[in-house]
């Protein structure tokens, strides 16, 4: 039986920014481990990609104010007769922890911008190709140098992401965990509902019907078109899927 496909879409720009963040991170530690032909390609495009935007962005204070948020609404619960409130304690001890390490935690990014190896082959990478030998000698002798040195390293310029890694996958766990999937059935590829105060959108369906879907949104209304892969082909009349609105 084939897996259903999970798609997630943000419903506003700063969750946008967090998915965004929360895939390289996650490329950055799927590939730190330099046992593969290209894994070092990915681990240092991620790093500067992720850079940039921590340069672009005020993640640290947008996100220790989602934390204080998400917190917020966590506590209305302490009063639910039959919750449990020992699981509900430790989660807002975990949510003031991870905000309070963020909070201190020096500027997002700067020990990366800071770091001279770094900055002396970031530049590169903007460069389609930019990464042989001739364009880069001192990254061709890095990689020649041993497995564990090179290891070593990838684990030192991650520590300093830790905090916001650590606060980012808190908040993103509680979103995703804050809604269960729904069955639903989808007539004629579309499908429009009205929301409150969403934040994110998560859809499983079955890579069978060969289609995928265009999502629009905010807050409170979004839409979702399916479309076909092959577009010698339609889309089903109706589609059964899950969606959460978290």
């Amino acid at each position: 039986m084939t897996s259903d496909t999970l798609y997630e879409h943000p419903l506003n720009e700063q969750v946008r920014v967090y998915l965004r963040l929360e895939q390289l991170l996650l490329q950055i530690s799927q590939s730190e481990s330099f046992t593969e032909s290209g894994h070092s390609t990915l681990f240092f495009k991620s790093i500067f990609d992720l850079i940039e935007i921590l340069e672009q962005v005020q993640v640290k204070a947008d996100l220790a104010k989602d934390l204080e948020k998400q917190r917020t609404k966590l506590q209305t619960w302490l009063d639910v007769p039959a919750v449990d409130k020992e699981q509900l304690m430790a989660l807002l001890s975990e949510s003031r922890q991870f905000q309070q390490t963020l909070l201190q935690a020096p500027r997002l990014g700067q020990k990366l911008r800071e770091d001279k190896f770094l900055s002396s082959i970031r530049q590169r990478f903007s460069i389609p190709g930019g990464t042989c030998s001739f364009d880069l000698p001192a990254l061709h002798h890095w990689l020649n140098l041993p497995l564990a040195h090179c290891q070593a390293d990838a684990i030192e310029w991650q520590s300093s992401l830790k905090p916001l890694s650590n606060a980012l996958s808190f908040w993103l766990r509680l979103t995703r965990g804050s809604s269960a999937m729904q069955s639903l059935t989808v007539k004629n590829g579309f499908l429009q509902q009205d929301v409150e105060g969403a934040s994110l959108l998560r859809i499983k369906i079955s890579p069978d019907y060969n289609a995928f879907p265009l999502i629009s949104g905010h807050k409170s209304r979004f839409a979702i078109r399916f479309m076909p892969f092959d577009e010698s082909q339609n889309v089903a009349d109706n589609m059964s899927l899950s969606l959460a609105v978290c």
